[in-house]
């Protein structure tokens, strides 16, 4: 199994990723952001408990647990916003679709990437995550950074495939 077809799967996210395809277009690569994205929101709702607990139990104050429901639902929505954004390669264009309530969708042609760079931070580097940067002819795009991006170094080969071509050099 290639990392394309890890990679593209045909479940709840076919919905979400094809109704902003154009009829003649399809999904060569479309994946989710890694989870790594999350660690801020869970430190937040583990700190919370722990700053609850001791707060609850030094001072008494029951109320307090509202304050950790908070930061519970706050880590509810990150997984959901998490859930529902894309990073999608066509035969045309690369594309970030994201947003729970208002949908945004971030667009470059193929024709007007010049360049495309990975960046791993350390921990990038231990959990398994790189950032895309990605040069356009032209002006500024809406589309540059694109981080928390899984599988980072195939990921990478099969995003500068699409876009730049292969070149086949064996002699078969």
């Amino acid at each position: 199994m290639n990392l394309q077809d890890m990679m593209v799967q045909h479940d709840s996210s076919s919905r979400t990723v094809d109704k902003y395809l154009m009829s003649y277009e399809g999904r060569v690569i479309a994946v989710r952001r890694h989870p790594a994205v999350l660690l801020l929101p869970v430190a937040i709702v583990v700190a919370g408990l722990v700053a609850c607990g001791a707060v609850s139990a030094v001072v008494g104050l029951a109320w307090i647990w509202w304050l950790w429901l908070v930061a519970l639902g706050y880590l509810v929505w990150k997984v959901i916003a998490w859930s529902v954004e894309f990073f999608l390669v066509t035969e045309h264009r690369v594309m970030v679709i994201n947003g729970v309530l208002n949908r945004n969708v971030a667009m470059m042609p193929l024709a007007k990437v010049t360049d495309i760079a990975l960046n791993r931070s350390m921990i990038g580097r231990i959990l398994g995550y790189g950032e895309f940067v990605m040069e356009s002819a032209g002006q500024k795009q809406a589309l540059r950074n694109v981080g928390f991006m899984p599988y980072p170094e195939q990921l990478y080969l099969e995003v500068s495939s699409v876009i730049f071509g292969t070149i086949d050099e064996s002699p078969d």
